[in-house]
């Protein structure tokens, strides 16, 4: 793969000949089959091709039997974009997609402080809860990426992810400890290298201990990542995402008034083609009815592969 050291690529091209030979990995699978998939597994375990076999080789067989039905039929039966307790979910577990930052990686932008579960289990079993927490997680590498990749006319494998913590305390994170700590793993081990950076803005005086217990749940590389921003957060959240693609509330001018809100509209090149959903679904609708490609190396010589998102909406 272009830009990668040769070393690597030598050890991208025998991972590639060994999953496939031990039918880890066929053509088709929706884990992604293409260059920038493979090497998220080979950077998760330092390029170890050993441990990076044996990561992918644990995540096709969790993709098989996730909730007893695995993660392609769960996605078939719910659409991450429109489901009917979607705006419930999204109103009292606000992490959602929020168009794309300078260097065109998408943004992802949970706003914990909204966070309210008890109100939400009114409206949503835990078990629906968890199950779109999972779709939302796939939508990532099968949709979201792919459709940031076509934009930008290169490969984009990680997002910035912008956590707002107005409003959130220790009442909330109580709340939402073993669910976050579910979500983490799920993150860490299935959709490994997935994100590129983390910011956190708004930390209450009460983030010091709740860092102390999220932090060990983390791996070194992910906690690394991690910046806790400053009273001055809007500026440097300016420097990395333009003012149009950032909303209002983190320093940005997106209000996302004719969809509901930002956190209710998900704006990004992943909705080409979808209806979208919820208030003024209509204008969100595009004329383009090809479907969405990207081309991205397959790592064959001289050949290219072509990846067709599918369109679930």
């Amino acid at each position: 793969m272009p830009g990668e050291p040769q070393p690597h690529a030598e050890i991208l091209q025998a991972f590639r000949e060994q999953v496939f030979s031990e039918g880890i990995l066929h053509e088709g699978d929706t884990i992604g089959t293409d260059d920038e998939t493979l090497l998220r597994f080979l950077r998760a375990r330092k390029f170890d091709l050993k441990a990076a076999k044996k990561m992918i080789k644990d995540c096709q067989d969790w993709r098989r039997t996730v909730e007893g039905v695995g993660i392609d039929e769960l996605y078939r039966r719910i659409d991450p974009f429109d489901y009917p307790e979607r705006e419930a979910v999204f109103d009292c577990w606000p992490m959602w997609f929020h168009k794309t930052d300078k260097v065109s990686t998408p943004d992802s932008l949970p706003r914990l402080g909204g966070m309210n579960l008890p109100k939400l289990y009114k409206e949503c079993t835990p078990e629906k809860h968890w199950q779109t927490v999972l779709v939302n997680a796939e939508s990532l590498p099968r949709e979201i990426l792919p459709a940031a990749s076509r934009q930008a006319g290169k490969p984009v494998g990680t997002v910035f992810v912008i956590v707002d913590l107005k409003g959130f305390g220790l009442s909330q994170f109580w709340q939402m400890k073993s669910l976050a700590r579910n979500s983490f793993q799920i993150s860490q081990d299935y959709f490994p290298e997935t994100m590129g950076q983390l910011a956190i803005v708004n930390a209450p005086s009460t983030f010091t201990a709740i860092w102390s217990i999220i932090k060990p749940w983390l791996s070194k590389e992910t906690a690394e990542k991690v910046d806790i921003l400053g009273s001055n957060y809007k500026d440097v959240l300016l420097k990395l995402v333009d003012a149009e693609s950032l909303p209002s509330t983190l320093g940005g001018t997106c209000e996302c008034e004719e969809h509901g809100g930002c956190h209710m509209s998900c704006p990004g090149p992943w909705l080409d083609g979808r209806a979208g959903w919820g208030h003024g679904k209509e204008s969100i609708i595009s004329t383009d009815e090809s479907p969405m490609t990207i081309n991205v190396s397959d790592g064959a010589p001289d050949q290219e592969a072509k990846q067709t998102v599918e369109e679930t909406g």
